[in-house]
């Protein structure tokens, strides 16, 4: 049955806003009048185009932006309507304004700020949503959106790192590839003409690139259909839990790499919880919410293992010790807090830690990589031109 928002009076005079079911909008009216209450205005909960405004994603740095003016306008004691719409007004990109003033009309119209926000899953996570409605029960909304943009700034930041350190590397290698298939498939076939008229004998170095290029020309096609095929193949086969637990393994494995996703994961889990706790939520919601951010199959399903042993009444740094794949640093924080009854502020503690030793690990791979990146593709390079310029070197001396 459709909903419908209304406003109405009552006999005092005062207003009323709300929610209420209904087949149709006369039917609605016909019950507000059935419990004393004077219409001034009904329509459809859900306006033209809602659908599509909440299938709307707001990319991360936007929605860290929004939720820091909204925490600084709720905590100078800003009503939440009137807040959503001065973000709304504020914000210079038309989906995030449609999605604000969505939410606007559905707070407006009295539902909590936790259920607007689940109309719009794809934008607002499940740690979002339950931050807001941990903050919304306890008083402290205003506290809660703070530190959750705080948490949302410094997760898009190392993201941020954690991408910049990939994207050189990748571009220096596609642009090699390109030019190295470039010189392969069109170049040297041109010189190989020229080289077949002087009738003379070729260095072996050129010989192996005629003979590479011939095989690349004549199977270059195989080779795009193999890529795909292996690419569609990994694809569907990730979409199993079990391929996917797998493929997560041998990534942490991985030297460096895995030291690095290991990392982002734990400074992710302990700063959700770090928030979660420090907000009032019970330790075992936070700990199965935190569990629910982590990436790594293995360590998500470490986190999970963990709140089963808290829940048993362990506690929670030997839950984390028990499993072996959570840094001594966060546990030892952890047992801290819990003797000194500072658990969230450790836990802070212990994800900057963690962020900080990702950062310098981060940093320290692209200051190796890129060079040695650098000269492996120069050496590339230099092989291909020393085999195209022998011949021709050959040629000059014979001249002379």
């Amino acid at each position: 049955m459709p909903e419908f928002r209304f406003e109405a009076v009552d006999a005092t005079g005062r207003s009323r806003r709300g929610l209420l079911e209904g087949p149709t909008a006369r039917a609605v009216r016909d019950q507000l009048r059935g419990d004393g209450l004077f219409p001034t205005a009904v329509e459809p909960a859900i306006p033209r185009g809602a659908m599509r405004t909440e299938a709307t994603h707001i990319a991360a740095p936007s929605l860290a932006l929004i939720t820091r003016q909204l925490a600084t306008l709720v905590a100078s004691g800003m009503p939440l309507d009137t807040a959503l719409a001065a973000v709304a007004q504020q914000s210079d990109q038309a989906a995030a304004a449609r999605v604000l003033e969505a939410i606007r009309d559905q707070v407006a119209a009295g539902e909590p700020l936790a259920a607007a926000l689940s109309r719009f899953p794809r934008t607002f996570s499940e740690l979002y949503r339950g931050l807001v409605a941990v903050g919304a029960e306890t008083g402290q909304l205003g506290i809660v959106l703070s530190r959750l943009a705080d948490y949302l700034e410094a997760r898009q930041a190392l993201r941020q790192e954690f991408v910049m350190a990939l994207v050189y590397p990748a571009l220096v290698t596609i642009i090699a590839l390109a030019v190295i298939a470039t010189l392969l498939l069109y170049v040297v076939p041109q010189i190989v003409a020229v080289y077949q008229q002087s009738r003379q004998a070729l260095p072996f170095l050129t010989r192996a690139l005629i003979a590479t290029s011939d095989f690349l020309r004549a199977t270059g096609g195989y080779w795009a259909i193999a890529l795909v095929a292996a690419a569609t193949v990994m694809v569907v086969a990730l979409r199993r839990e079990s391929v996917r637990e797998r493929a997560h393994a041998f990534l942490l494995r991985v030297p460096v790499m895995g030291t690095v996703l290991s990392g982002l994961d734990t400074a992710r889990f302990a700063s959700t919880l770090a928030i979660l706790t420090g907000s009032g939520a019970p330790l075992l919601r936070a700990l199965e919410t935190a569990a629910g951010v982590v990436w790594a199959r293995p360590i998500r399903r470490a986190a999970h293992a963990a709140a089963a042993h808290v829940r048993e009444g362990v506690s929670l740094s030997r839950a984390l010790a028990t499993q072996r794949v959570f840094p001594p640093l966060l546990v030892h924080l952890v047992a801290n807090g819990e003797h000194s009854g500072q658990l969230p502020a450790m836990l802070e503690r212990a994800a900057r830690e963690q962020e900080q030793d990702v950062q310098r690990r981060l940093t320290w791979l692209a200051a190796l990589v890129q060079p040695l990146l650098i000269v492996f593709m120069g050496a590339i390079v230099l092989v291909l031109v020393l085999a195209v310029m022998l011949p021709i070197v050959s040629m000059n001396q014979l001249i002379r």
